[in-house]
């Protein structure tokens, strides 16, 4: 982090300092656990704990401070009336600070991340950059990564999600961005959104946030995406692999792990640009090209765009992570986070990705759907049909549309109880060959479901996370 003195932070928080004024040059943090020499931990009140109760632990890992709603005994804490807008205030404050930042801002009901990623990759050859940890996208994960942000960073990746109207006008606040890209407008979070339509108005407050001279890149895939050009001042650049955009993908080859190549004509600077992506998904396509008119905005030339592409791996866990595990078993684990349009694509994955092999799908609930959610289900499982799956196995009360849909069409289907019984089930089912998707909402539990099966089954995770294929 930029360093600041606990008087600094009490004076662009608006609090005040009581205690020992202090040099805060470590990272800023709100798990105590995470504190370090020269942290400042920010004590927030949440539902099941009070923060201000973990500051002591903050300050024996090394904080020197802290940002909180009161006095504590003895520690030095700058006392504010909003803990969560005085923290907003103080990552402004680093942005302010670093003037020859450049911000991207990432949204989207699906692929934030990966995209984020994606794009961090491409970046860091050139230039100090820093991007979220995993799906750091809320009011709190944008400021903590916003903190991390030194002088000599060049470039911050800002994912941006939002579960209400408002959400992402108020994050490009912390973090103004000059290029903006929107991925897709789907029914992720509809539950709480109430609407498609309102999902795609708040996207939106991503491009109305650009300046004049800065950049919207848009898919042109998504109607609801290119409508968006009207709503900002900065210029349009539209991806996608239909005819109407600007910069598209062609002559697309899928090898036989689903990995895609593909050429992108209209690129800033150059005719025809071959890419081979080390990911898995056709699904990654478009979220490659929204990188590459991106990186090319920051002045990356285009070899270097696809370079940073081709080498690029999986970074945040249990997205699309492919592990090749003993008797030629192929295990795929998405179930980080699922709706119906991340849903089809992992399928259509596994059926390329399965092609003369027994396919086998292990579905969970896909949460935040409201009224939406029983007919998405059902329309999961008549997908798994389509694609013609092998063996669908629906793991828990909220997938049984998916099962009934599936058995209704044919599909050899098996229902568990829970991620226990799935487990179970699946040792038994497994067979040398098989490819194997296991696809869920994150609260659904199928991504520690994956993780158990690919130890078990000869593969292995690193101490970091990583996957290993």
């Amino acid at each position: 982090m930029i360093a600041f003195t606990l008087e600094n932070i009490a004076t662009v928080t608006g609090g005040t300092l009581h205690g020992d004024d202090q040099l805060v040059d470590g990272p800023v943090v709100t798990d105590s656990r995470e504190a370090a020499p020269g942290s400042l931990y920010v004590a927030r009140v949440g539902e099941h704990a009070d923060g201000h109760d973990f500051a002591p632990s903050a300050i024996d890992n090394g904080a020197v401070g802290v940002l909180g709603s009161r006095a504590l005994p003895g520690i030095p804490t700058v006392v504010v009336a909003d803990v969560q807008q005085a923290f907003a205030d103080l990552a402004r404050a680093v942005v302010d600070k670093a003037p020859r930042l450049r911000i991207v801002g990432i949204t989207g009901s699906s692929g934030k991340t990966s995209t984020k990623d994606l794009l961090a990759q491409v970046l860091a050859p050139v230039g100090e950059t820093v991007a979220p940890v995993g799906s750091y996208n809320s009011e709190v994960g944008v400021p903590l990564t916003v903190c991390r942000v030194t002088s000599d960073t060049r470039f911050l990746v800002a994912e941006m999600g939002a579960t209400n109207i408002g959400n992402i006008t108020y994050l490009t606040r912390i973090a103004p961005p000059s290029i903006g890209i929107v991925l897709n407008v789907g029914t992720a979070h509809v539950g709480e959104f109430g609407s498609v339509e309102a999902i795609a108005q708040t996207k939106g407050e991503l491009v109305e946030a650009l300046p004049t001279a800065g950049l919207a890149v848009l898919n042109a895939d998504d109607p609801r995406v290119v409508a968006m050009a009207g709503r900002s001042v900065a210029r349009v650049v539209t991806v996608g692999r239909g005819d109407d955009a600007q910069v598209r993908a062609v002559d697309v080859v899928l090898d036989e792990q689903d990995r895609p190549s593909f050429v992108i004509t209209g690129l800033d600077g150059v005719d025809r640009l071959p890419v081979h992506l080390g990911l898995h998904g056709e699904h990654q396509i478009g979220n490659a090209l929204a990188v590459a008119v991106a990186a090319r905005e920051l002045g990356i030339a285009p070899e270097q765009i696809a370079a940073g592409l081709a080498g690029a791996r999986p970074v945040s866990r249990w997205r699309m992570e492919v592990h090749q595990l003993d008797r030629g078993v192929t295990l795929v684990n998405d179930a980080y986070n699922a709706n119906p349009d991340s849903m089809r694509a992992a399928l259509a994955a596994l059926q390329r990705m399965g092609q003369g092999r027994r396919t086998i799908a292990v579905l969970g609930e896909m949460r935040e759907l409201g009224e939406l959610s029983r007919q998405a289900h059902h329309d999961v499982g008549a997908t798994a049909a389509e694609f013609d799956i092998g063996v669908v196995m629906a793991v828990g009360a909220g997938a049984e549309p998916i099962a009934a849909a599936a058995e209704a069409a044919g599909v050899h289907v098996e229902r568990a109880d829970d991620v226990e019984e799935a487990h179970r089930m699946v040792m038994q089912l497994l067979a040398p060959g098989d490819v194997i998707l296991l696809k869920s909402s994150r609260d659904s539990g199928l991504r520690y479901l994956g993780d158990r099966i690919t130890v078990e089954q000869g593969g292995f995770l690193s101490e970091d996370g990583s996957k290993h294929a």
